[in-house]
């Protein structure tokens, strides 16, 4: 089970310019378009004449046209027209409240009286000159509770990725976790250690030297639903760490938004947001390169991981101090889930 009221990435904007797009979100089939005046809409994938998805259609006039039959649906979830055929009283689908922020579409698979557009998470880099971002998506076939253990504990870098972040200091560097309020914050630093491969890289990126000690730092953002933001970075050694000059450092936010899709399988839109050398495209375009195969050294062993916890369901796994940021993680999202419940079934009698 995940959250439902909230605001999950559901897809960019590109993924609609074409057509409607069909996407599996929190176990709920929704079909994606732009309406009238391009404005996105979101509806079941379902057409109420003979269940096709309406996804396999297309958009004319802002209307989104079955291609089945021809019925013509709003982007209220009521149907408009059908060739031919009276329509008045088809019942209606449902419809969600989804807003389009930050170079990313937002749907609130919930209540939609309780869809609050300012909750979607602030990006302060996101329409920010100062910055430059570059991501992606995969589709992973594991739960998101999966990633956001693998996201909020780092420790595997040193494994999964020992040919680009990973380095034997992180996992001698001891996290430490604390939670405030809604949100779990997972801090590893480490300090006199040279850069790994992908960090030497980063430095050369702002024009700083890659072959001299650097502090570098960690720390992972967890906010409800699913989302988890890193602050992660180097800097020559004995300027100040996390807090150096600009001209000391190479930093980042690792943007990770995980949007379930079923129980054992999320869409995972990840991306990194950097405030040096914002103009340089080429150097954009070799970070997100460079992310996307580090990113992609995670599938393997995730989706294996859930294959395993699916086999051996009745498993009892261990828990180390390491494991901390994931396991508040997750006492945050089960939390929103009973609060939810107990909204639904309302007052006991």
């Amino acid at each position: 089970m995940f959250p439902r009221n909230a605001w999950y990435v559901a897809c960019l904007p590109d993924d609609i310019e074409s057509g409607p797009l069909g996407r599996t979100i929190c176990n709920e089939r929704i079909v994606f378009f732009r309406g009238e005046g391009g404005k996105v809409a979101a509806v079941e994938d379902f057409c109420p004449h003979r269940g096709a998805p309406l996804s396999l259609g297309f958009v004319r006039d802002g209307v989104l046209v079955c291609g089945y039959h021809g019925l013509e649906m709003g982007c209220n979830g009521q149907c408009s027209d059908m060739p031919g055929q009276r329509v008045r009283g088809f019942p209606s689908i449902k419809a969600y409240p989804v807003e389009e922020r930050y170079g990313f579409i937002w749907v609130w698979p919930g209540d939609s009286a309780a869809a609050d557009a300012s909750l979607i998470p602030t990006l302060e880099w996101a329409d920010n000159p100062d910055w430059a971002y570059g991501g992606g998506m995969y589709h992973i076939q594991c739960g998101a509770e999966l990633m956001i253990d693998n996201l909020m504990d780092l420790t595997h870098e040193t494994y999964v990725h020992a040919s680009s972040i990973g380095q034997p200091e992180i996992e001698e560097a001891a996290p430490e976790t604390v939670v405030n309020g809604d949100e779990v914050i997972t801090r590893r630093t480490m300090e006199g250690i040279m850069a790994p491969p992908f960090w030497q890289a980063a430095l050369e990126g702002n024009n700083l030297a890659s072959d001299v000690p650097v502090d570098r730092w960690q720390i992972c953002r967890f906010s409800p639903p699913t989302h988890v933001l890193i602050e992660v970075g180097v800097a020559h050694a004995g300027h100040g760490g996390y807090d150096a000059p600009p001209e000391y450092k190479a930093s980042s936010i690792v943007v990770d938004f995980i949007t379930p899709e079923t129980d054992t399988s999320h869409w995972y839109f990840w991306g990194m947001a950097r405030n040096f050398n914002p103009t340089d495209q080429a150097l954009t375009d070799r970070i997100r390169e460079g992310q996307g195969k580090i990113f992609s050294e995670d599938l393997e062993m995730l989706e294996s991981q859930q294959r395993n916890l699916l086999h051996w369901p009745d498993r009892n796994l261990l828990k180390l101090n390491i494991d901390s940021g994931g396991v508040q993680a997750r006492r945050v999202i089960e939390r929103f889930i009973k609060e939810e419940t107990a909204a639904a079934e309302g007052p006991a009698a």
